[in-house]
């Protein structure tokens, strides 16, 4: 899509990119970084990646043994 339009639509569509984000809030990222640290540490008990998967609820558990003959 960008292939088809002129550099002067291009520059115009970033404009109003821009003046959409100069709207955003600012929040300094001493603040931020500690939410995100605090979520991440509170949902760590519900993140199957850090705790595992039960086996009996583990969809790719393998059902069968395999048989090699």
């Amino acid at each position: 899509m960008a292939q088809d339009l002129s550099e002067k639509e291009l520059l115009k569509m970033e404009v109003e990119q821009l003046k959409k984000e100069v709207k955003n809030t600012r929040v300094p990222i001493s603040k931020t970084g500690k939410e995100i640290k605090d979520y991440v540490e509170a949902q760590a008990g519900n993140d199957p990646l850090l705790k595992g998967v039960p086996e009996d609820k583990n969809p790719f558990k393998e059902k069968g043994s395999c048989a090699i003959s």
